[in-house]
């Protein structure tokens, strides 16, 4: 039992666990929605709707001309959508965030969702091909499939992706609702500074917002997916230590001269643990005996107090004379007369 007890005591302590939101009733239908509405305004500016028509609209508005005095501002705000100086501003955040948790999992959401990003916004950029404002040939047109990149809007998509991403990871309900708050009104700002200076129409912006939606509602059926990846990195790390750090054996203290135990047929052939393990004497001239083996001549065996003095393993002692007389098979001793 106390074994256990100790055992638990030098385990090192587990890094806290994040818990990863599931996909709940309520998120599968808002994803439903979410990608309904996508679908919808992909489909009303293929068939060049009212929805064309309000893009036009508002380009020949001008909204740069109505309001030069937040064009200085706006340069710098749209800075937020684009996807290189967010992608480090919230990189760095996540990486601290990971290294004081002791864990991948928000770096590789991270980058789960740019590349998810790249992989949907991109493929659907090439593939419809739209023509931006600046661009447009024909008044009222859709300017569809004209080798184009700028449907939907990636700094809007982008704006969505990279700033949720914190609402996403939010450890606390009351942090998620602050986070989220803060994730919607940069991305709308994003989106209509596009439009103010021009570089995208309104239907743009609409489709990159719910691109970007529809990547944090779809990142929680990655979880498992990121689960394995960050286990299979810390073993690849542990496998690189071990590799690099190499067997090493463990360092000896030295102690000196340990006790051996003897069997019981070397103890009755005269040979002690003190003599094997007792260092070597420096030899002198014949006749002289060593210090050590004067020594243990006068001490003999070791007593032990209040009992009897200890023998030999395997040697049996005599049992004592309670009178003094001469030893067995030694000479007598003459008897002189007075």
């Amino acid at each position: 039992m106390r074994t256990d007890i100790f055992a638990r005591l030098d385990r090192e302590p587990e890094p806290p666990k994040i818990e990863a939101p599931r996909m709940s009733r309520h998120r599968i239908a808002l994803f439903g929605g979410t990608l309904a509405f996508y679908l919808a305004i992909v489909w009303a500016v293929l068939i060049t709707s009212w929805l064309v028509a309000l893009d036009w609209k508002v380009m020949l508005f001008r909204p740069y001309q109505q309001w030069p005095e937040l064009h200085p501002f706006l340069d710098y705000y749209v800075v937020l959508g684009q996807r290189g100086p967010t992608a480090v501003m919230v990189a760095c955040w996540l990486g601290w965030r990971s290294w004081r948790q002791h864990t991948l999992r928000p770096l590789l959401v991270l980058g789960t969702s740019l590349l998810l990003l790249n992989v949907t916004v991109g493929a659907v950029k090439l593939g419809l091909g739209r023509l931006g404002p600046h661009y447009a040939t024909q008044i009222g047109s859709a300017e569809m499939f004209a080798g184009g990149d700028i449907f939907p809007s990636g700094h809007t998509a982008n704006a969505v992706v990279t700033w949720g991403i914190l609402a996403y990871l939010a450890t606390t309900p009351r942090a998620r609702r602050y986070l989220s708050a803060v994730s919607a009104t940069v991305s709308l700002g994003v989106g209509l500074t596009t439009v103010y200076i021009g570089t995208h129409w309104l239907s743009d912006v609409l489709l990159g917002w719910a691109a970007g939606l529809l990547i944090l509602l779809a990142l929680p059926w990655f979880e498992p997916l990121i689960a394995r990846t960050e286990a299979w990195i810390f073993a690849m790390r542990e496998r690189w230590r071990e590799r690099r750090g190499g067997a090493r054996p463990a360092p000896v203290a030295d102690t000196g001269p340990q006790p051996v135990l003897l069997p019981q047929s070397m103890a009755t052939d005269g040979l002690t643990a003190e003599a094997v393990t007792a260092p070597a004497e420096p030899a002198l001239p014949a006749g002289h005996a060593a210090p050590g083996v004067r020594a243990r001549a006068h001490t003999g065996h070791p007593t032990r107090p209040g009992s009897m003095p200890v023998a030999p393993a395997g040697v049996r002692r005599p049992p004592p004379h309670t009178e003094r007389g001469p030893r067995a098979g030694s000479p007598a001793r003459p008897m002189t007369g007075g």
